[in-house]
């Protein structure tokens, strides 16, 4: 039969709440505070904490780097569609006669905070024309498939 060893007694100096808190945890698991403690010391020293961290460390970073990818794919469709939209506006609208250009530009603070507001209502509460596009493009090729 082996021979059991002793176990070695150390003594720790602890903060006084952090020995509050292992004095409560041990009374929840109906455990001794030399187990708990134990179990602490040998979870905190053993070698695959460290790979366990780099592991959910790392799967962390592959979904920052999976959301800041679609942002920025986000981000380039819609400079597109901003772009596309400025070149089809120039292109389509005739220069105003002076007098006519006038009154436009008197109308112009106006109306222009008139879009700032509604902007400022739509960014707050309505969804986002992205999640819209997402849903009709979604929607259009469900209608599809269900008339083949």
């Amino acid at each position: 039969m082996a021979s059991r060893t002793k176990k070695a007694q150390v003594s720790v100096y602890l903060e006084p709440d952090v020995k509050d808190l292992l004095a409560h945890y041990s009374a929840q698991r109906d455990q001794s505070m030399s187990l708990i403690a134990q179990a602490a010391i040998a979870s905190f020293l053993s070698p695959d904490t460290a790979e366990r961290q780099e592991a959910a460390l790392a799967r962390r970073l592959g979904q920052i780097d999976r959301r800041l990818a679609r942002l920025e794919r986000d981000l380039g469709i819609s400079t597109e569609a901003f772009a596309t939209f400025i070149r089809f506006w120039l292109a389509t609208t005739p220069a105003l006669p002076e007098p006519v250009a006038q009154a436009a530009r008197a109308k112009l603070s106006e109306r222009y905070a008139a879009y700032t507001s509604a902007l400022g209502r739509r960014l707050a509460k309505g969804p986002q024309l992205r999640q819209e596009i997402v849903e009709d493009v979604g929607g259009a090729e469900n209608d599809g498939a269900s008339r083949s």
